[in-house]
């Protein structure tokens, strides 16, 4: 097939950042960010690289992160995601495919992404071995509806089509 499409979906619950609590910093595509809550995790917790891996492995026929990465492997605790995704870009080059296109969306009510997204998409880029041009990530919120809109949540979306090289 010279087409091939994945979902990826990830969400973690934010606590008080430790010592306050047991919540990770805050990492979104790798970016660290400024806020008292962070992801509940065994890895570093960046939800956006979770979805891409599992969007990749998913458009692939390859399962998902929890089958490479098992949580319960203690190799992984406090990991950066991007080891994910690398391993996730690899399987990708070595059955032929590019990325045509991947299409994040990272759903919390705060902080707001938008002065972060640049650097968000370069990295999830790069990552991939992709111009950033096939990279597009939009924040949105949840409008104070459920766990994410109530701020004790982070999720992500992601879509992503690989072509045959």
């Amino acid at each position: 097939m010279p087409f091939r499409i994945g979902h990826g979906y990830d969400l973690h619950r934010l606590e008080p950042i430790a010592p306050n609590g047991p919540g990770r910093p805050l990492v979104i595509a790798g970016v660290t960010l400024e806020h008292p809550m962070g992801p509940v995790s065994h890895s570093d917790g960046d939800v956006a690289y979770h979805a891409v891996t599992d969007a990749v492995l998913g458009a692939l026929g390859e399962g998902d992160i929890g089958q490479l990465f098992p949580d319960d492997d203690p190799r992984w605790d406090g990991a950066d995601s991007a080891v994910f995704i690398r391993e996730a870009a690899q399987h990708m080059t070595e059955r032929g495919f590019i990325v045509g296109n991947l299409d994040v969306t990272i759903i919390c009510e705060r902080p707001k992404l938008s002065g972060k997204k640049t650097v968000m998409i370069a990295n999830i880029a790069r990552l991939l071995n992709c111009e950033v041009s096939r990279v597009n990530l939009k924040g949105k919120t949840h409008e104070k509806v459920d766990a994410v809109g109530e701020g004790r949540a982070v999720e992500a979306h992601v879509v992503v089509l690989l072509e045959r090289v």
